[in-house]
């Protein structure tokens, strides 16, 4: 059976907003609207309502409302593990484990208890802080989504050290772009990767990684794929191996007495991630304790409706690699008290079975409620034609998330056939979308309101969103730039060695300053008989690879391509289209008298496979002329995105404004083949 009905947890808050406030909303558009203007009241709210802990109280909740630059709850001192952890003697008492996880090679999913969750990270806390880490210091990770990296996560943050984590799947180049910005103390790494039933030894990719980053002097190995792996094969001079199973061994009152995270600053930093711009390297963006924790809270009760597991019986699940913000997201359901439900591996299973049940299976085994996961991969389940409910029991499933690039309108109606019934009616799908800049939505779900196919139901609490024009005017049912208008909590600190602020910026404020400009393509639909906005986003309004949810900057698939010795240039773009598939080509120009042929093709695909990850392999490879560029030398991606989407040519490319315009015809005539339907796409 279904979960039984309950007020809406949103709702849940309105009326405690009328009971503690004497505030009163007839419809969610008026409660919205108060959260955007009254910006200390709504965040005191939140704060209070979550019944936020601190050991000294905050002078005010937002000192100066501007961006950047906006500091919150000054005063305040918090810890993300804290809060987590807070909930273990009442989770535990009612029988509710901290996590449910599989992968591959298990039957069948197991559990790690609340108890078995802090003892693990006290005791690898004790360790970190025996190795020398002090609030501040970096500790880097190279995990897979596994309850071990979670551990490895929350001990490093109840320090006070800064978290950073990529994915297994990551080539050396990737890894090292990210982890040299931060050059981390510590690196947790695991020695190799199961996906799709074939076993990928790391251990090469490591020592390539630990020869480029010296400020490493711990590195802690989890023996995951190879039972056998030493984190000791890996010292050397200035680094000692260690191995993650003697880290988590043990009693952490043995090595810290009355163990407790420690309490700090609200604008502690806790984690660096990544989104990458379509020039240099990665931004290594900053996030702090406190934003991070009132961002995923409200998010994650308010437009998510997730429940405390106590009295509920909420398990959370939204599939992800260690390598897209939606795993810092699905761990921030345990900020509330909420089981996790964690699955590493191919979500089709091996390229030979290429099972797209596998997750709903999961599912069901494992009890899920709540069931995330990108709109790419409803989109495959689509057309491999399964049928979630007979290849599992999903009776317990009540809500389904979907991110990562626009959902189709079938997609939807896909889910509500497909899926169960919830107290007769559709099960509640929420499309939300957002961003790693500021690990939060912008626009997200509301289970009070209907769901509209196409839409993502309002702008979320606190987020002042709006579609503008290139002159900064407010549109209404028209595509226009998503910015953001006031500050939010989770909005970074900074940038990772970005002197004088100057990348931040240029990211999120050049085109209209001290308004955050998001980079995505939104349209705002108006509801007045059901008192509600609601958003379509239409993709990326500047040139970010964005496969599967998983943001990559263009330069960085450049240094991979250009150092083969047939480049001299590239370009390459990525295509998203509202209920389609994205399609990402990569041009190139060869040395003279070099003919692109098939093996070299292959060649450039394996380079851009070792180097990002296989998600980062374009659809197609076209050998050109030239690459279009402007007069100053820059590579003109988006102006080449427009014009295979579908625009004038003469609409986005201003021929004198470049220094080699007559390389633009080739361009042209492939998106006039690619209309035709010949090319790609």
């Amino acid at each position: 059976m279904t979960l039984p009905t309950t007020l809406p947890r949103i709702t849940e808050y309105q009326h405690w907003l009328q009971a503690s406030r004497g505030l009163r909303f007839d419809t969610y558009d008026e409660l919205w609207r108060w959260s955007t203007t009254d910006l200390r009241a709504f965040w005191q709210s939140i704060w209070d309502w979550f019944d936020i802990e601190s050991p000294t109280p905050h002078r005010t909740v937002l000192e100066a409302e501007l961006m950047p630059g906006a500091r919150w709850f000054p005063g305040a001192q918090v810890n993300y593990a804290r809060q987590v952890l807070r909930h273990a003697d009442a989770a535990h008492a009612a029988g509710h484990p901290a996590i449910v996880f599989q992968n591959e090679r298990l039957a069948a999913p197991v559990e790690v208890s609340w108890p078995e969750l802090r003892r693990q990270v006290g005791c690898f806390a004790a360790r970190l802080r025996e190795a020398g880490v002090a609030p501040g210091d970096r500790v880097g990770a190279v995990l897979p989504n596994a309850p071990q990296t979670v551990v490895a996560f929350l001990a490093a943050a109840s320090l006070g050290a800064v978290w950073s984590v990529c994915s297994p799947d990551m080539g050396p180049v990737a890894v090292l772009d990210r982890f040299r910005q931060i050059t981390p103390r510590v690196l947790v790494a695991v020695d190799g990767q199961v996906w799709g039933g074939v076993a990928h030894d790391r251990r090469p990719v490591l020592r390539e990684v630990l020869a480029g980053l010296p400020s490493v002097q711990h590195l802690v190995l989890l023996a995951d794929v190879d039972t056998s792996a030493r984190g000791a094969d890996f010292a050397a001079p200035g680094r000692q191996g260690h191995d993650f199973d003697d880290w988590v061994a043990g009693d952490p009152g043995a090595y810290l007495h009355d163990w407790q995270p420690v309490w700090l600053p609200f604008d502690h930093p806790l984690w660096v991630v990544y989104s990458s711009g379509t020039t240099g390297l990665p931004k290594p963006i900053v996030h702090g304790h406190g934003g991070i924790v009132l961002e995923m809270l409200k998010g994650g009760a308010l437009h998510n409706d997730v429940r405390p597991t106590v009295g509920s019986g909420e398990r959370f699940h939204w599939f992800s690699t260690t390598g897209w913000i939606m795993w810092n997201a699905q761990l921030g359901a345990l900020l509330g008290g909420t089981t996790i439900c964690l699955y590493d591996g191919n979500p089709a299973g091996s390229a030979a079975a290429h099972d797209w049940g596998l997750l709903w299976r999961f599912a069901g085994a494992a009890g899920v409620t709540w069931f995330g996961a990108g709109a790419a991969y409803f989109a495959s389940c689509m057309k491999a034609h399964v049928e979630p409910m007979q290849v599992a029991d999903l009776s317990r499933l009540r809500a389904i998330g979907s991110t990562g690039s626009p959902l189709a309108d079938e997609a939807y109606q896909w889910i509500w056939d497909h899926c169960p019934k919830v107290d007769g009616h559709d099960i509640w799908l929420n499309p939300i979308s957002g961003g790693t800049d500021f690990a939060g939505a912008f626009v997200a779900g509301d289970r009070a309101l209907p769901v509209i196919q196409g839409e993502m139901q309002c702008r979320c609490l606190g987020a002042a969103v709006e579609a503008w024009n290139e002159d900064g005017r407010p549109l209404m049912n028209e595509v226009g730039e998503l910015v953001c208008t006031k500050p939010m909590p989770s909005m970074p600190l900074y940038f990772w060695g970005d002197e004088g602020h100057k990348r931040y910026l240029e990211s999120y404020f050049d085109m209209f300053p001290g308004v955050w400009r998001h980079g995505d393509w939104i349209r705002l639909v108006p509801h007045p008989d059901i008192g509600a906005t609601g958003a379509v986003i239409y993709g990326r309004s500047d040139a970010t690879i964005n496969r599967h949810g998983v943001r990559m900057g263009t330069a960085e698939l450049y240094r991979a391509v250009e150092v083969q010795p047939e480049v001299l240039d590239s370009l390459v773009v990525d295509l998203e289209y509202l209920g389609r598939e994205s399609w990402m080509p990569l041009f190139v120009v060869l040395r003279e008298g070099l003919v692109l042929d098939d093996a070299l093709v292959q060649r450039l695909k394996q380079a851009i496979r070792q180097a990002l990850s296989a998600r980062h392999v374009p659809n197609d490879i076209f050998q050109v002329p030239a690459i279009p560029r402007t007069l100053s030398g820059k590579k003109m991606e988006l102006p080449v995105k427009k014009l295979l989407m579908g625009a004038a040519p003469e609409a986005v490319f201003h021929r004198d404004a470049m220094a080699n315009a007559g390389c633009v015809d080739w361009f042209v005539q492939l998106a006039q083949r690619r209309a035709q339907g010949h090319a790609g796409g």
